[in-house]
């Protein structure tokens, strides 16, 4: 059923035309990407969709009654004081009317007035019918969700949360107000890698229909089965997930390439005849060929890299072997501790992603090693003739108050002017955009203004800090071909998987002021996490199994009171003795393989991962041994039981 959809839509500001002829449908349930690059309007159909923005062609339609819900970049949560109360959004009234109602309860005790007792009852019908002993529990859930305490949240004020924090509120408002449909602005912003998890199973479980802008790409790859391609001032519905879409895509540009190349051959062939011909004795034809070509539609080609963001760094000096050192390092910020005891080195060539829940101290410990700030205990110390270009979240490397041209002419005083506007041109700044000043820069921008700096430097430790927040996926994947070209060495934070897939050879993963090194590539350390959380919820399993066996031993004792000299019930107790002998050694098994898949040593080599995967697959065999044990104890006890009531 279809639930939105756009026909032959056009958007014009005054005199310039940002889309044009942009038709689509979206059904109930769907899940919706919209890619593209930055400024070409991806915001804009969602000010479509909500109707904050007509048309100025065509038709934008959606089915009598749909709700949509709106997640915007800029996050308002209204008169709310509490992160609590921003979270409930709408619902804040039944929250008041709860506080009401308890407050009645306790005035009931004094004064039982028949209008006490009448409003109170028409307050309680009030909640419960508006869903009020639904509602607390679905905000808990979503705050546990996206990262806070749900308990504390009730009292925590709004003023004490970070940018990152309010990110993540703004978006729990969200998924907690019901909608048919849900808008969704570059969602996973501020999010961590195990927050980016829950909000994809999330979306993929929802009922809602859900159209997402998102440069992540292995987020898209989690939720979408659908996508709209922003491009050329047009959009081009795909159908299928994203993978399907990268496939389709390539093999549209491909079509529309030769196409474009077959006409150019054509065109030239005709203009040839004309130049030849205007004036000759064919001037008659060669004039009827000039007014048929005027008249003919040109395909254009598809847009190239040349437009895309041109990065590429290379080393000014190799430096030495040994980059950076670590011995029982101790980070933090004042009397707070992020990092302790850490000790490890990193080599000239590795490329280290550094991953952890938003809070747990990346940014900080960045900024000890780059020497922004000092450690409280140990050592950090940087190789010989190592230098530094450091890429930071907050993008405060790209001075206020100058101008683009004045910012690369401070880094590279020698350049002519065409220099300096060359290299801009290679970050998407040409003409007098050069001449713009940082702060009237977007983030995405400001983004490509600080890797054109990075570029310069020349240095032989490149390190990053979330350096995908505010790219879009063609400017994400042009820096992760020149990280993957450059012959230094790297050390990346960032929530995204694919960068983080497709770079990292090394892990360090920040844990309850712990850093583990996982000496493999990111891929494998995913293939990693996954056995180890089998092997929890394996775990908890068996625990549930023993419990159920220990209640059996119990039911046992009760019912075996009875006739021991009765033959029958003697040899149901051998058999249950020894089922219990089975199960017994069973669970031991299990509680071995168990503890051994669950030491964190066993994954920092590439013999250990290979002997996880043996300990998984021995742990399998166990658990089918356990359960065949238990249905056997379960069997036996039955019968004692049976035999028991018998007599």
């Amino acid at each position: 059923m279809t639930q939105l959809s756009f026909a032959n839509v056009d958007v014009s500001f005054g005199a310039t035309e940002l889309l044009h002829d942009v038709t689509a449908t979206i059904a109930v349930g769907d899940k919706w990407g919209i890619v593209g690059r930055n400024g070409t309007g991806k915001t804009t159909l969602f000010r479509l969709i909500t109707g904050a923005l007509a048309p100025t062609r065509g038709q934008v339609s959606r089915v009598g009654g749909v709700r949509v819900s709106l997640l915007e970049q800029h996050r308002d949560f209204g008169t709310a004081t509490t992160v609590w109360e921003a979270a409930a959004g709408e619902f804040a009234e039944l929250l008041a009317l709860e506080h009401s109602l308890a407050e009645q309860a306790i005035a009931l005790g004094e004064d039982s007035s028949e209008s006490a007792m009448t409003r109170y009852g028409h307050d309680l019908e009030r909640f419960e019918r508006d869903g009020g002993y639904t509602v607390a529990p679905r905000v808990d859930a979503v705050l546990h969700g996206l990262g806070f305490d749900p308990v504390e949240a009730r009292t925590r004020p709004l003023t004490a949360l970070s940018g990152g924090e309010r990110g993540r509120l703004g978006l729990a408002r969200q998924l907690v107000v019901p909608g048919d449909v849900l808008l969704l602005d570059e969602p996973t912003n501020h999010l961590d890698l195990e927050t980016t998890q829950w909000l994809e199973q999330y979306l993929r479980d929802t009922p809602a229909t859900v159209v997402l802008i998102s440069h992540d790409r292995a987020f898209l790859a989690a939720v979408v089965d659908h996508v709209l391609h922003v491009e050329n001032g047009t959009v081009t519905p795909y159908t299928g997930d994203y993978a399907a879409f990268v496939a389709q895509y390539a093999e549209r540009r491909l079509t529309q390439q030769r196409a474009a190349d077959k006409q150019r051959r054509v065109v030239d062939k005709e203009q040839d005849y004309i130049r030849r011909n205007i004036a000759g004795q064919n001037s008659k034809q060669a004039k009827g060929r000039r007014k048929r070509l005027d008249r003919l539609p040109r395909l254009s080609a598809p847009p190239g890299a040349d437009d895309t963001m041109a990065v590429a760094f290379d080393v000014r000096e190799r430096g030495g072997d040994q980059v950076l050192e670590t011995r029982d390092a101790r980070i933090g910020i004042g009397d707070r501790t992020f990092v302790r005891d850490f000790g490890s080195r990193i080599m000239r060539g590795d490329r280290v992603g550094l991953i952890g829940s938003n809070g747990s101290g990346k940014s900080t410990m960045l900024e000890t090693i780059v020497g922004r700030r000092s450690a409280i205990a140990g050592e950090l110390r940087l190789g010989n003739s190592i230098t530094v270009g450091y890429y930071r979240q907050d993008l405060a490397q790209v001075p206020l108050g100058h101008t683009l041209y004045e910012t690369i002419n401070d880094l590279r005083p020698l350049w002519t002017r065409g220099q300096i506007q060359g290299h801009l041109g290679r970050f998407g700044f040409s003409g007098d955009e050069v001449q713009r000043r940082a702060e009237t820069l977007s983030g995405g921008e400001r983004a490509r203004v600080a890797l054109a700096m990075i570029m310069l430097s020349g240095a032989n430790l490149l390190i990053f800090d979330e350096p995908t927040n505010h790219l879009d996926v063609e400017s994400i994947e042009a820096l992760e071909d020149a990280v993957e070209r450059y012959p230094g060495t790297v050390l990346l934070v960032s929530h995204d998987r694919a960068l983080l897939r497709a770079l990292a050879t090394r892990v360090w993963v920040l844990h309850e002021q712990r850093i583990t090194t996982f000496d493999g590539s990111f891929a494998e350390w995913e293939v990693v996490s996954k056995e180890r959380a089998h092997a929890a919820s394996v775990a908890a399993a068996e625990e549930e199994s023993v419990r159920r066996v220990r209640e059996h031993r119990r039911t046992e004792r009760v019912v075996s009171g009875g006739d021991r000299e009765r033959n029958a019930l003697r040899t149901a107790r051998r058999a249950a003795t020894a089922a219990e002998g089975d199960v017994t050694a069973a669970e031991n098994t299990v509680a071995t393989l168990t503890a051994a898949l669950g030491d964190p040593a066993l994954y920092t080599t590439a013999e250990g991962v290979a002997r996880s995967a043996e300990l998984g697959m021995t742990l399998e065999r166990a658990r089918r041994t356990l359960d065949a044990a238990l249905e056997a104890w379960t069997a036996a006890t039955e019968q004692i039981e049976r035999l028991t009531a018998e007599r």
